[in-house]
């Protein structure tokens, strides 16, 4: 692979290492620091995930449009570094929605465009390998990142002050991956802009497929929503990243695997999979198999998003822009999930939300494999 495939790696490894310091304390942070209740969380997760999402779709127009790829990459990456830290001086959900959304805004204007770039430097009829590879570092970087959580809540607790102190932490591996991006990673070499940008034919076939994915993830559960479940359960707060390593590491682990097997087998039959995944996972929070709940949730989302960029590799013409049409999707169908469980569970219960949840992936589940029989 090409020298930039790993350094991009790098930089994942320890921009996630930083963003898993927040993850499974963050809703911990909101629901039982802050008295905030899961409606609130659901709330801080649409807001946060429809700015982090929805935003791609400009600026992978704006990279396809002027053929600009690293200053993108590295602007958001500063903005997610800087502004992590943040959280610990928040006194309020408005406040951790607002930070959220500004340190998500930073993955905005990064992904289509890294995106992108890993797909220049792939070779051919090897991007589900790269991407593979690439989600990989990733995936280890929130897994030691956890690990990271784990220990100082171990050894230090878990009051307030050791949860802020957490959330400063994080400005060290942030900056680390912003320095990598800035010494090592070299642009792509346009030859010229693309005065006539436009959308072609084989970018309009892809949405169908795209379309059904957003369906699907309206009925995903955030690990924000399966951190509460374990929380609910009577598991001490400082076990809690122990549930996120076991995802994380088995998203490890798969990673490359499901990368290949995308090259192999198809992107459509890998994604078809990882929505039996995404089913496991609800079944398995609604029986109380906390662990596996969490462990299939890592494989639906390693596979699946492998899969998507992969299909897109290999089958876009404006690849940045169709990645930033991509995630604009999930921003909305996400958003809208994560509202409609957050108020469910609020007001009718856990037990109803895991219901809304797998009865609406059962469905979209079926639609899909109907699609590709017929195909």
């Amino acid at each position: 692979m090409n020298n930039n495939i790993y350094y991009l790696g790098i930089v994942s490894f320890f921009t996630d290492f930083a963003s898993a310091m927040i993850t499974p304390i963050l809703p911990i942070f909101i629901v039982y620091i802050l008295h905030d209740g899961i409606d609130k969380l659901g709330i801080i997760i649409a807001i946060s995930t429809f700015v982090s999402y929805f935003f791609r779709i400009l600026f992978g127009y704006l990279s396809d449009r002027f053929q600009v790829t690293k200053p993108f990459l590295v602007f958001g990456y500063f903005i997610s570094a800087i502004t992590k830290p943040l959280f610990s001086f928040s006194s309020s959900y408005e406040s951790v929605a607002a930070i959220k959304s500004i340190e998500r805004m930073g993955k905005a204007i990064r992904t289509a465009p890294k995106d992108a770039l890993i797909s220049h430097y792939s070779k051919t009829k090897e991007s589900g390998k790269t991407f593979g590879f690439h989600k990989t570092m990733d995936i280890a970087g929130e897994l030691f990142g956890t690990i990271a959580i784990f220990c100082i809540l171990y050894f230090y607790g878990e009051s307030e002050d050791i949860l802020r102190n957490i959330f400063l932490l994080t400005v060290i591996p942030g900056i680390i991956g912003v320095l990598v991006l800035l010494l090592f990673v070299e642009d792509i070499a346009y030859k010229q802009k693309n005065e006539k940008y436009q959308f072609q034919k084989a970018d309009y076939k892809l949405f169908p497929t795209l379309f059904i994915y957003f369906c699907f993830v309206f009925f995903v559960l955030s690990d924000s929503f399966f951190i509460i479940v374990v929380k609910e359960a009577g598991y001490l707060t400082a076990y809690i990243p122990l549930f996120i390593i076991a995802s994380t590491l088995t998203q490890t682990l798969s990673s490359y695997y499901f990368g290949v097997m995308s090259d192999k087998k198809g992107s459509q039959v890998i994604l078809n999979t990882s929505y039996l995944f995404g089913i496991l996972s609800i079944l398995s929070l609604h029986f109380g198999l906390l662990w596996f709940g969490f462990i299939f949730l890592g494989i639906f989302t390693v596979s699946s998003l492998n899969a998507i960029r992969s299909y897109i590799s290999d089958n876009a013409i404006n690849k940045a822009s169709i990645y930033g049409l991509f995630y604009a999707g999930i921003a909305l169908f996400s958003s809208l999930g994560a509202l409609n469980i957050g108020y469910i569970w609020q007001k009718f219960g856990e037990d109803n939300a895991l219901i809304f949840s797998l009865f609406g992936m059962i469905i979209v589940f079926l639609f899909s494999l109907l699609k590709s029989i017929r195909r």
